[in-house]
């Protein structure tokens, strides 16, 4: 049943004028940046080779372009996933869903699922335009590997945090509000908090507030390294938002 809902949601985005309206603005932003990147590349080429051990294509084009998927989808994770749940309270659906035999366990994943597809299809078209380069270049496919995976981790956390949003309110656009101003409070006072806590000498504190902090946590992708804590604060963030959505909606459920 979890999979029958993600296809329902992953059907309801793509038939959201909305949805195709984000994705049409995100591939603008990030094919602007990838030309932009790869003109530069190509100006500083003759400098590069007089450099010993010279960054490549993959760092100075790929990498950024990457960076700037991530920024993007702290803005655009908001408004796809703000009709998930609020939509289906506002329009009175939500009734049919919580009477039918499935837990809110199997509801909150199955739209998770669903709006995941979404956005790692679009990290699946962003990887494309690297790719292009190998018709004339070569990349360094362990970098590469490690950005697609970040990135996708990331979309995870901020739809996570988009979803639980979702479930405070009947209000579409309230919920894209809510769901951005925790992304931005948890990236500020997790980095906040964890340069304070360091600086105290709390080094273990310091770690954990770290969780709040997914860009934080994408800056070791972003180098080519697959930081196993990195990832666990990333998995962790998933986790919590998932249960509090789930929390959250047996609690709606009870009052009726």
């Amino acid at each position: 049943m979890i999979f029958t809902i993600a296809g329902k949601e992953l059907k309801a985005l793509f038939a959201s004028p909305l949805a195709w309206v984000v994705l049409t603005f995100m591939q603008i932003v990030l094919a602007f940046g990838f030309l932009k990147r790869l003109d530069d590349f190509m100006q500083i080429q003759p400098q590069l080779i007089q450099v010993p051990n010279p960054p490549g294509i993959t760092e100075l084009v790929v990498g950024p372009v990457y960076a700037t998927t991530a920024v993007v989808l702290l803005f655009a994770v908001p408004l796809l996933a703000m009709r998930l749940i609020a939509e289906e309270r506002r329009n009175q659906t939500m009734v049919l869903l919580v009477s039918a035999p499935l837990s809110m366990t199997e509801i909150v994943l199955g739209k998770f699922i669903g709006l995941m597809g979404l956005l790692l299809l679009v990290v699946g078209i962003t990887t494309l335009m690297p790719l292009s380069l190998l018709l004339g270049g070569r990349l360094d496919f362990g970098l590469l590997a490690s950005l697609i995976i970040g990135v996708a981790l990331l979309a995870a956390c901020f739809a996570a945090v988009a979803l639980y949003a979702s479930c405070l309110t009947e209000h579409p656009f309230a919920a894209a509000m809510i769901a951005f101003g925790l992304l931005l409070g948890m990236l500020l006072a997790g980095e906040t908090a964890a340069d304070g806590l360091r600086g105290r000498g709390w080094p273990v504190p310091a770690a954990l507030a770290q969780v709040l902090s997914p860009l934080k946590n994408f800056e070791t992708f972003a180098k080519g390294v697959l930081d196993s804590y990195s990832i666990a604060c990333m998995l962790l963030l998933i986790a919590t938002f998932l249960i509090l959505a789930i929390r959250r909606l047996d609690a709606v459920r009870l009052r009726g």
